[in-house]
């Protein structure tokens, strides 16, 4: 992986985690090439890449397409206090990386394959480390892919970084009606899992309805299998405490939903995935 890309990462998790030991936050925005940044007002940054060589074009033509609809999507990290309970007696807080959001076609979740071995296409450097820039750059170029991006800075926020207690990404997407949402990001205190949906997310009903609803239910916590799992919150070799963004044992295992011997908070206690579409397309509808 990347030592210039994940080192910031892994600094400002441990900025967040060690707020009196360490002051480091991201240096440098997500954005490589082909991966154009916008910011709305209101909105957190979304570095968006999309197959057009122009991405404003892309996303105006997208816009004016029959069914078109915008939706706000929004991460929570709704966790109370220090949410990982470890087996030293201690506990320590959960912290989540930043989204990265893909619209496509298909029946299936175009980020991953459970079973298989990540690729190199860049899940291993977003579940290792957080940073989804080079898994952005990967899946714009694929078929079915609508269109692909990733929300790093917190709402409310001046810089890039993980969502702490009671923070949130929010950032919009547009999306017509057969069209399917998959997202992925790193659960900060671990060596390589990641939340993602099993199945593509529906942003519509059969009818063709922009759906507006909490879907929180349809993540799951996944393994990437491409490092040997410690006890969250406490391996010293995960990102607060490893000394290189690569430390750890590696392994070569398909990518699977979490199953080993440790503890984790139920997704349901610390996240909240929502969607709402714009408030002109359901008054429409």
């Amino acid at each position: 992986m990347s030592l210039a890309r994940a080192l910031p990462i892994l600094l400002s998790l441990i900025a967040h985690l060690a707020p009196d030991e360490a002051g480091a936050q991201y240096r440098q925005p997500w954005v490589g090439q082909g991966i154009p940044a916008s910011q709305g007002p209101g909105r957190n940054q979304v570095l968006a890449a999309q197959r057009s060589p122009s991405a404003a074009a892309s996303r105006k033509k997208a816009e004016a397409a029959p069914g078109a609809t915008r939706f706000t999507i929004r991460v929570e990290n709704i966790s109370k206090g220090e949410a990982l309970k470890l087996s030293n007696g201690q506990s320590a807080p959960f912290v989540s990386a930043p989204v990265l959001w893909v619209i496509h076609a298909g029946s299936t979740n175009p980020i991953f394959r459970g079973g298989r071995r990540v690729s190199g296409e860049g899940l291993e450097l977003l579940a290792e480390t957080g940073d989804p820039s080079r898994l952005v750059q990967s899946l714009a170029g694929k078929a079915g892919i609508v269109s692909v991006g990733a929300a790093a800075k917190p709402v409310g926020a001046t810089v890039e970084g993980p969502i702490s207690r009671g923070q949130k990404y929010e950032f919009e997407i547009t999306a017509q009606p057969g069209q399917l949402l998959s997202t992925a990001w790193m659960f900060g205190q671990s060596n390589d899992l990641f939340y993602s949906n099993d199945r593509p997310i529906a942003l519509f009903s059969v009818t063709g309805k922009p759906q507006s609803a909490e879907m929180t239910t349809q993540l799951s916590l996944w393994d990437a299998g491409t490092e040997v799992n410690e006890e969250p919150g406490l391996g010293p070799n995960q990102g607060p405490r490893q000394a290189t963004p690569d430390a750890g044992t590696t392994e070569a295992q398909g990518v699977a939903h979490v199953r080993d011997e440790y503890a984790y908070p139920r997704t349901e206690d610390v996240l909240r995935l929502s969607i709402t579409p714009a408030s002109d397309a359901v008054s429409a509808k």
